[in-house]
């Protein structure tokens, strides 16, 4: 296994996309002597490769970057997000090399079991992957321990204090971690996608559920008990609409897609998804326009809220792909900037990005990547104090 300092130089060249080695000691604070051995070793052991750096005319000789080799490592991811579940197998940059699906099923011990059944086929012809296989991740709706290895609760699955992933690693063999969807996404992002060179960040995921987590000085923030970022059931409403989790007038009764859908069906609007709401609005209906402005005032402020508590270098929006463009995400955008202090408005980057079929899967085995490249200290200190 890889040693604290190994760690840090696989994080860094990761988020640098490639440095030389006098980028990488000065990065780490060494000199390039104390580098030497450890990159020596990663070299040998195929985690990096050395290739040359195009410099200007009239540089001499190109320098030489490191670079990680995909093939040096490899993750599976499980997400329980859809069904079937599906599964992935990810190299050392995040590419995809394989998937599989399985059944759904509801008991853990049995989902365990089809889990471990179904790695043959996601693993057929993949030799060198199985040899440098190094943990699987599987990500969920609900919220996970600090050790990331109990589902507390999950309303979807009917989960409450489920020891999954011990029950994974005993089928399978294979080092197990779980985590939240958000968290796995904006770990995702971290790792291989948007905010690979950011130390602060929040993302914020909307779908059937709204989900949200953030890196605080490059660190995923858990929170002391693994519940930090449950944006989702923050009360935007007193005494609103009774919500899954037990209160009343959270974030997720206003502004989530099931509960868009719900108040189209409450208005008795013919729709069957968000896209045909977003039409009725476009052409004028009354009804359609309300319901896309409550939801999106409300999703706006909650973000506007997190803006002024963490104050982080980038906001993501996560959607599902059809909710990207149109009335909801026009009135998000607004309400953000009304609701945050004239201070800090139009200082905090907002990017969305739509999510697609392997958006989850791949979250997934990024937080088994996420623990490889950073070890136990990819856990804020607020969890591992906990422990």
């Amino acid at each position: 296994m890889l040693n604290s300092l190994q760690r840090q130089i696989l994080g860094a060249i990761n988020s640098a996309a490639g440095l030389s080695r006098t980028e990488l000691a000065q990065f780490c604070r060494m000199s390039k002597a104390a580098i030497s051995s450890p990159v020596r070793e990663m070299l040998e052991a195929g985690y990096l490769f050395e290739a040359d750096s195009i410099n200007g005319p009239g540089q001499g000789r190109p320098s030489v970057k490191l670079m990680i080799r995909p093939q040096g490592a490899y993750f599976i991811g499980v997400s329980l997000l859809q069904e079937p579940a599906q599964m992935a197998l990810i190299n050392l940059k995040g590419e995809i090399i394989a998937r599989a699906c399985f059944a759904l099923n509801r008991d853990p011990t049995l989902l365990a079991e089809n889990i471990a059944h179904a790695l043959p086929e996601l693993l057929d012809g993949q030799a060198e992957a199985a040899e440098r296989l190094m943990g699987m991740g599987v990500t969920l709706s609900g919220f996970i321990d600090e050790t990331q290895s109990i589902c507390v609760q999950s309303a979807l699955l009917g989960w409450r204090n489920v020891a999954l992933a011990t029950l994974i690693t005993q089928a399978t063999g294979l080092e197990v971690f779980i985590e939240n969807d958000a968290k796995a996404l904006a770990v995702s992002e971290k790792r291989f996608g948007q905010a690979r060179d950011l130390e602060t960040f929040t993302l914020v995921s909307h779908g059937a559920g709204i989900g949200s987590a953030h890196f605080i000085a490059g660190k995923l923030h858990r929170g002391l008990h693994g519940g930090a970022g449950e944006i989702a059931h923050c009360t935007m409403e007193l005494n609103g609409t009774p919500c899954r989790c037990g209160k009343r007038g959270c974030l997720d009764t206003i502004a989530s897609v099931n509960a868009i859908m719900e108040m189209a069906r409450e208005e008795n609007l013919t729709v069957a998804s968000l896209p045909e709401l977003e039409r009725l609005a476009a052409n004028g209906q009354a009804a359609a326009i309300r319901i896309l402005h409550r939801a999106g005032s409300a999703l706006g402020l909650g973000i506007a809220h997190l803006i002024q508590i963490i104050d982080p270098s980038l906001i993501l929006i996560a959607w599902q792909e059809e909710t990207i463009d149109g009335l909801l995400g026009t009135v998000v955008q607004q309400s953000i900037e009304t609701n945050v202090l004239p201070g800090f408005a139009g200082l905090t980057p907002v990017r969305t990005f739509a999510i697609n079929q392997d958006t989850w899967v791949r979250a997934a085995a990024s937080i088994a990547a996420h623990r490889f490249l950073d070890g136990p200290e990819s856990i804020n200190d607020g969890a591992k104090s906990a422990r």
